[in-house]
């Protein structure tokens, strides 16, 4: 009788540590989120008066808009990222007028498959291009115009492998790369604008290389520098006529809605100008941070989707 009741009270406790387990193990479940969200939407403004001023001035107020989404999705060995920049900017001088001094369209989808660890088979698609008409002598409305709405827009769509150790480093490298770009304002479709062959043509299709990189390190408290570079080279014409670009933001957070950004962007693509770009802003304002779900390489938790 003895033995029959030390059966029954291991038996239950083995039932009950075992239930406990398996609520165990549906908390940690639950918490597991695979799509995250992190986006950043913000509202820079800049402004100078003078007033008898021996040094001299004009009054001048600009204001900079921007969104930053990245969307993810990550379960077992899938990958899917999703990036949304859309940044546009103006400013109004005394006797002057008011001109654009920020204008971007960046949008990007990756899915890759991990074959190992931090690698994965990957393809995707990025569109580039921006809202309004650029001109030149400082975008003065006046000049001549040279971009517009599409004009140039870019659209990849390509195949290749993907290094990601953590949200901090991304490199993208596809051999297989297409790459359009097309024109769409008839009055900028003229023979060697944006690389176009013939007047009237209104797209140009390259074959070639691409490679992107991401790279984000924090300089100190409050203080993160996002480095962005990419090249692509086209098989069919000249590769040797590299596309290159450099992005660098530095974000220096005053508290959770004050912040000023410092970027620098470096350009140079044969189709557009033989000569290098440069662009830089300088800007404080308002930011407001959303963070939705925590990424699977930010888990210290959950690393059961890395083969130990």
């Amino acid at each position: 009788m003895k033995k029959f009741l030390l059966c029954i009270s291991i038996s239950v406790g083995i039932y009950a540590n075992a239930q406990d387990e398996i609520k165990k193990d549906s908390i940690v479940a639950d918490t597991i989120k695979y799509w995250s969200v992190s986006g950043k939407n913000s509202l820079m403004i800049n402004q100078a008066a003078f007033s008898n001023w021996v040094g001299g001035g004009a009054n001048n107020i600009g204001w900079l808009a921007g969104i930053n989404y990245n969307i993810t999705y990550e379960k077992d060995k899938d990958l899917w990222e999703n990036i949304i920049i859309l940044d546009y900017g103006q400013n109004n001088t005394k006797g002057l007028g008011t001109r654009k001094t920020q204008d971007a369209i960046n949008i990007s989808t990756n899915y890759g498959r991990q074959f190992s660890k931090s690698w994965y088979f990957s393809g995707g698609v990025g569109f580039q291009s921006q809202f309004s008409a650029g001109y030149e002598d400082g975008n003065n409305p006046s000049a001549k115009k040279i971009s517009n709405f599409m004009a140039p827009g870019y659209l990849n769509l390509g195949l290749g492998i993907t290094y990601r150790p953590n949200d901090n480093i991304n490199v993208t490298l596809r051999p297989i790369n297409a790459r359009w770009t097309f024109v769409l304002d008839k009055d900028l479709q003229t023979a060697g604008t944006y690389g176009l062959k013939a007047d009237g043509d209104s797209s140009l299709l390259q074959f070639g290389f691409l490679g992107t990189a991401y790279y984000k390190i924090k300089v100190m408290e409050n203080v993160n520098l996002t480095n962005s570079a990419s090249v692509f080279s086209n098989y069919l014409d000249h590769p040797e006529r590299l596309v290159l670009a450099y992005s660098a933001i530095l974000n220096l957070k005053v508290n959770k809605f004050i912040t000023s950004n410092i970027t620098a962007d470096i350009l140079y693509d044969h189709n557009q100008i033989q000569k290098t770009q440069l662009k830089q802003t300088l800007g404080i304002g308002f930011a407001y941070t959303l963070n939705n779900g925590v990424k699977r390489s930010d888990r210290k938790d959950s690393q059961w989707w890395i083969k130990k």
